[in-house]
């Protein structure tokens, strides 16, 4: 049965192999990065909101807007731009509450840092101690295979020596190999005491490992639950946003129904009338008849008849003071020639 537990994953054969911790705290520093992203984008997610709420809010409180309508397309119109103040408002909210939960983010993620540090110089510790006595076992165990040879070589000389040195000599060899030996047992005794000593710091390590595990395999299950957790709510407050959003619009959306294009002309010619009786027609008026009979002053009535057909002058000598318009004519082309 396949398992996914970190202590069952991350070992390695070889004794002084790091490989398997060290691609734990690999990904658990990725994902302590991945973390800092996010509250990176939260933080400059909140400045973009907080300019779009101050300029809707400039926007709505400088810039004219339908400022001469009148009745309740004014009242629809007020209307408009308080609830787009208040939307520029909601914003300014919104990157307050990004900037918290960047604040929450970087709090858990500075939390699993300081717990994590107590188990890595643990781990860190294990480490150099194992390192550091599987030296002295190394060193051991080579001063302890020097020895045994010497004991061998010594053996093999009294042997060879046995019927051709002499007594003294024979006796130096035998000198000899007894130091060997004891040399040998010495070097024994301190490589087995090595090889015990890395052992038990070798089980300590093996322990403190496996609790290691358990302990950023839980840290790292928090800290996706909590990313997770951090970008859903992130999401409900953009989506929270955009119902507020759409309620303000809705009252925007209330006062246009309210406003009556009846209402609106009707308020307009109450207040804006300037009479309700039209200019009479202007008549003509002929030149040589008002010096003739002046015309009477006219009514400037409404109900103005409609003129009549103009005067034909009449060739007429009676009458010198009227002149004909072909006379005139006359007249004046000899004084052009």
């Amino acid at each position: 049965m396949k398992t996914s537990k970190f202590r069952e994953n991350f070992w390695c054969p070889h004794f002084l192999s790091t490989v398997g911790y060290d691609c734990i705290i690999q990904h658990l520093n990725e994902g302590r990065k991945n973390c800092k992203e996010f509250e990176e984008f939260l933080k400059e997610r909140a400045v973009i909101e907080e300019k779009y709420g101050k300029d809707l809010i400039n926007l709505c409180r400088k810039k004219p807007c339908g400022q001469s309508e009148n009745n309740t397309m004014k009242r629809a119109l007020e209307v408009f731009k308080q609830q787009i103040d208040n939307v520029g408002q909601s914003h300014l909210q919104l990157a307050q509450n990004l900037r918290e939960e960047a604040r929450k983010m970087e709090e858990f993620k500075e939390k699993q840092k300081i717990q994590r540090k107590k188990i890595e110089v643990l781990m860190d510790n294990m480490h150099k101690q194992k390192q550091l006595q599987y030296k002295k076992t190394m060193e051991a165990k080579k001063i302890y295979e020097q020895k045994c040879k010497d004991k061998d070589e010594a053996e093999l000389a009294v042997h060879r020596n046995a019927n051709i040195v002499a007594p003294k000599q024979q006796e130096k060899l035998f000198v000899k190999l007894a130091t060997s030996k004891t040399a040998a047992e010495d070097s024994d005794k301190t490589y087995l005491l090595n090889i015990n000593l890395l052992d038990k710091i070798r089980e300590d390590w093996q322990n403190e490992h496996i609790k290691a595990c358990e302990f950023f395999e839980i840290q790292e299950c928090e800290r996706i639950n909590y990313f997770r957790n951090a970008l859903w709510q992130h999401m409900n407050q953009l989506s929270h946003q955009c119902v507020i959003n759409d309620e303000m619009f809705e009252e925007v959306r209330k006062s246009l129904e309210m406003c009556s294009i009846e209402k609106d002309i009707e308020y307009f010619v109450d207040q804006r009338r300037t009479g309700q009786v039209p200019p009479a027609p202007i008549l003509y008026e002929n030149f040589y008849n008002s010096q003739r009979n002046p015309v009477p002053a006219r009514n400037t009535g409404p109900n103005v008849g409609r003129r009549g057909p103009l005067p034909i002058p009449q060739d007429s000598r009676e009458d010198e003071d009227y002149s004909l318009v072909s006379e005139c004519n006359i007249s004046n082309q000899h004084q052009w020639i």
